[in-house]
């Protein structure tokens, strides 16, 4: 009962009286439920009065606290301050403490995060030995998931993921400390989101819900939970739940102010708004969401695309594909590059996205990671006519993406099903596969989409005669002009082979068998 306790502190007027103990308990409570300020002079007063009494380690124990607390609060400077004063403190102490396994985690997180895993990894195990050593169950689930992590990124993701399963065990059996629980909660679901275990990551969060219900006013885990738990609602296709978890954690961050998760926050409502087609509520959302540190890609990019602004999406794709990010978003920023190139006509450039996809989902082997993969080599097949080759990486991806109950990335996988039965004559195939993913969009909300799938099916239904796609109609172009098939292919930069097929899918659809044909129905039609 964390707000409790901290009123209850509060109420005695002074604090001038209180005992050490008191102290680390008020700060604890405090750090629960937000009061970050509160928080921090009482560990301050803790460490001090620690200090005065010659009880060195333990007054490292309460300047680790509130250099973690003053981390998880996003103020980096003033948390560096203290973790360097605690370190200092404690390189003149002759004796061997478990402390120095706790200093071990600051010195660790930096390694990984300066991009040498391989070194973190050595520390953390160092700070497991000291953890094991001392019988320090927090100091242990920290090492552990901090070693899980790093072999994450290392690409063990099955060593790695054990690792925070363990770590996960200490939690849920209630032995570790309440900020420890935490912050390992919400670090595993990071961890697993970053690996494309989707199952893992949603039991997980179930699991940080579970907890978050029983502590009274937490304020720093409640709303990253609440996070979690809009994009597993989101995931599962109920999006007004996810709505309501999102707008939650957006109003359980806001207050107190400085919550960095906040950012997080708003580009959950971003990314919901986007998918219901509420494109200015959307770019509100991602422009709040960058105001608190959180980079708003791909969501913005794909903003973009679906108001119809290509060179705006394209421009934003590209930057984002030139930023760092984490696995997980670098596979998103990868996966909408493919699509938005390719409306871009840069075949080159969405190429290289698909292949480095590619290369992610082997390494990683996620079934999610698989189902983007195919999804991607469908959107390239299909652009290039190869339309065979589009149905079975569709089908593919489809099937994948109903196994993970998925149902919107399903829908949009079923839609590219139906284009590429359209391209090699079969209208049934295309009516079944098109159909339901035209009811889930509606069962969703998901308008732009809807709106697309009317608009890419259209094609003939109405006027009688067929449909070129864009790239077919500047290969048709190009013969129109008099030029061969090879200075079609250097113009579009593709290959012969590539326009050969563009022609007998040309050919085909509009029922000609011969260029000079084929330019006569493009002038006849206004194509050109």
């Amino acid at each position: 009962r964390w707000r409790d306790a901290f009123d209850a502190y509060s109420s005695m007027g002074t604090t001038d009286a209180f005992e050490v103990a008191d102290l680390e308990r008020f700060a604890l409570a405090a750090q629960l439920i937000g009061q970050d300020d509160v928080a921090a002079e009482m560990w301050e007063r803790a460490h001090l009065s620690l200090l005065s009494a010659g009880d060195l380690p333990r007054a490292v124990r309460c300047a680790f606290w509130l250099a973690f607390g003053l981390l998880n609060a996003g103020r980096m400077s003033q948390a560096g301050g203290w973790f360097a004063r605690a370190q200092r403190l404690l390189d003149g102490y002759d004796r061997d403490c478990v402390e120095q396994g706790f200093l071990l985690a600051p010195r660790g997180l930096r390694t990984l995060e300066g991009g040498d895993p391989e070194g973190a990894l050595g520390i953390f195990r160092e700070m497991l030995a000291i953890g094991e050593r001392f019988g320090e169950i927090d100091l242990v689930a920290l090492a552990r998931m901090a070693q899980g992590r790093s072999l994450v990124v290392l690409g063990d993701d099955v060593e790695g993921l054990s690792l925070l399963d363990e770590a996960m065990v200490s939690v849920t059996a209630g032995e570790v400390s309440p900020l420890v629980a935490g912050r390992i909660y919400c670090a595993v679901i990071l961890v697993c989101q970053q690996a494309f275990d989707v199952d893992r990551a949603h039991e997980w969060t179930a699991a940080l819900s579970q907890w978050c219900d029983k502590q009274q006013g937490i304020v720093p885990f409640r709303g990253q939970c609440l996070i979690h738990r809009s994009e597993f609602e989101q995931w599962r296709g109920n999006w007004s739940g996810a709505m309501l978890e999102a707008e939650r954690a957006r109003e359980h961050l806001s207050q107190p102010d400085g919550q960095p998760a906040v950012g997080m926050a708003f580009y959950q409502l971003g990314e919901l708004y986007r998918l219901r087609g509420e494109f200015d509520n959307a770019e509100a959302a991602y422009q709040e969401a960058s105001r608190h540190g959180k980079a708003p890609q791909p969501g913005l990019a794909w903003l973009r695309s679906m108001q119809g602004e290509s060179d705006a999406a394209e421009a934003t794709i590209r930057q984002a594909l030139n930023e760092p990010s984490d696995r997980a978003t670098r596979a998103k920023v990868l996966a909408a590059a493919v699509e938005i190139l390719l409306e871009a006509n840069d075949d080159e450039a969405a190429r290289a996205a698909a292949v480095e996809l590619a290369m992610t989902a082997e390494q990683v082997g996620a079934p999610a990671l698989r189902a983007m993969q195919a999804h991607a080599e469908a959107l390239m097949a299909l652009h290039n006519s190869d339309a065979r080759s589009a149905l079975d990486a569709a089908q593919s991806a489809a099937a994948a993406w109903a196994e993970l109950d998925a149902p919107y990335e399903h829908a949009r996988a079923r839609l590219i099903v139906a284009l590429a039965c359209r391209e090699i004559g079969d209208p049934n195939g295309a009516r079944f596969w098109a159909e339901p993913a035209r009811e889930a969009f509606a069962r969703l909300g998901a308008i732009p989409d809807r709106r697309r799938l009317e608009r890419a099916l259209a094609s003939g239904d109405r006027s009688g005669e067929p449909q070129l796609t864009a790239r077919q109609v500047e290969v048709l172009a190009g013969v129109a002009a008099g030029r061969t098939n090879r200075q079609i292919a250097e113009e579009l930069y593709v290959s012969e082979h590539t326009v050969r097929r563009h022609l007998q899918n040309i050919f085909t659809r509009i029922g000609v068998t011969s260029r000079a044909a084929a330019t006569a129905y493009a002038y006849e039609n206004g194509l050109l």
